[in-house]
């Protein structure tokens, strides 16, 4: 059984019983969640691992990270290296993106290795396959991408993207747009090509209840992708944009009528004074299925600095009601991401996640204020501790030699932290009667 279907039986799974020891929330809270469609646990059956993650509404933020090889980068020991510093940087998911070489084996060793969630998008592998057989991508055929779709599931992923809002009418809505970008999405585009070609409807949308039946089997969750998402800016939420997300609410009322799990993916390039209205159209067209972006990217001028301004907009993304993130890379637009741009992308995304959390759910905020009293204290042991990057942290620390060992380089024997603490702890004398003096001359 999905666990959608547990949960109105009132069981709570192993998956459910990691997912509640990790929020810190009620069996009924998470049952109730799953029951609705406002909660996922991307679990693929034969997927088995310690911990699990759950997505959606009164859980914390989530992060994925991206890998895989490129027709230009064909390296599988060094995409399981991305993975491992995935896992150790703190993401909850990955997913493997793979156009070059031997993709099934890239996606097997992945599951095989990943202790978290693990997601494709196999019209991706179906594309390359057509352009290995040498065939255009819009020749592939009908049974080959449901072919690549089941594929991907019967291998033990737990989510993947389909495109299937990519319609014959979202794409006449584009064209009448006049986008300045079109479609910068890789599932869009391929299969936007496939309609024009064969002047036929969208295969993934056709056969959505085929699809929905093998993901039922296998409880995989269906991440509903964002083929018309905004490439830039001045492109975000438009017609072409909201056509397709209302196409994805009412595939979402199918697949939670099978009892299938869904996620919802958004934007993409949108401008600060728009994230916020982009999530709650989500909620609203998609009924709360939880909500994962990229980003959002809030400005296009920042080239090898997109994880930063990815991580404005899902700062405010998470704290209006995202619950899950992909991150970006300082790679990002620019070129196949290194392990340090992993490592930097998923940090970066966890810090947007927790900024969210901190307005989503108080409770978290405990760990920031952990953290100013182990600064107060001049604790740095416990303060690399705490640090959401505690390597880093003791790098810089030891690159830096101060006199005092209390203190930084930063401010030295002029350290707030240290030099006013004698005045506030009795050592002048009784601060509150010194203050009453003070007043009482004034």
């Amino acid at each position: 059984m999905t666990q959608i279907e547990l949960a109105k039986k009132g069981t709570i799974s192993k998956e459910m019983e990691s997912v509640i020891a990790q929020e810190n929330i009620s069996g009924e809270f998470l049952l109730n969640g799953l029951k609705t469609g406002t909660i996922a646990i991307p679990a693929n059956k034969l997927h088995k691992r310690e911990k699990y993650m759950g997505v959606g509404a009164g859980l914390l933020t989530k992060v994925n990270a991206n890998i895989g090889t490129s027709s230009d980068a064909v390296d599988y020991g060094y995409e399981l290296k991305k993975l491992k510093v995935s896992i150790e940087a703190g993401a909850h998911a990955v997913m493997d993106l793979s156009t070059g070489g031997d993709i099934d084996k890239m996606r097997r060793l992945v599951i095989k290795n990943s202790s978290i969630a693990v997601g494709t998008v196999p019209i991706y592998q179906a594309a390359v396959t057509a352009v290995e057989n040498g065939k255009s991508i819009p020749e592939m055929t009908e049974k080959e991408i449901l072919e690549g779709i089941f594929k991907h599931i019967k291998d033990g992923v737990d989510f993947i993207t389909i495109h299937a809002g990519v319609t014959r009418n979202v794409i006449k809505q584009l064209v009448m747009q006049e986008r300045l970008n079109l479609i910068v999405s890789r599932g869009g585009w391929f299969l936007t090509g496939w309609m024009m070609k064969n002047r036929k409807e969208n295969p993934i949308y056709t056969h959505f209840d085929e699809i929905l039946d093998m993901a039922r089997e296998y409880d995989v969750t269906l991440s509903l992708g964002d083929g018309l998402r905004p490439g830039c800016t001045e492109d975000s939420t438009d017609k072409p944009q909201v056509e397709e997300l209302i196409i994805l609410g009412e595939l979402t009322k199918k697949a939670w009528a099978k009892d299938v799990q869904v996620i919802i993916e958004g934007p993409g390039h949108i401008p600060l004074d728009e994230v916020e209205m982009n999530v709650q159209l989500e909620k609203k067209l998609c009924y709360n299925a939880p909500f994962y972006v990229l980003g959002p990217v809030v400005t296009d001028i920042a080239p090898g600095y997109d994880h930063i301004t990815s991580a404005i907009g899902g700062s405010i993304a998470a704290a209006a009601g995202v619950d899950f993130l992909c991150y970006v890379t300082p790679a990002e637009h620019i070129r196949l991401p290194r392990l340090e741009d992993v490592r930097e992308g998923v940090i970066a995304t966890r810090i947007a996640a927790h900024v969210g959390d901190m307005v989503k759910r108080k409770d978290s905020r405990k760990w920031d204020h952990d953290m100013a009293k182990a600064r107060i204290s001049l604790d740095w042991k416990e303060m690399q501790r705490l640090a959401i990057d505690p390597d880093k942290f003791s790098k810089m620390r030891g690159e830096s030699q101060p006199e005092d060992e209390d203190v930084c380089t930063m401010c030295g024997k002029f350290c707030s932290m240290k030099g006013l603490k004698p005045y506030l702890t009795g050592k002048y004398g009784n601060v509150l009667e010194l203050l009453e003096d003070e007043k009482r001359k004034h």
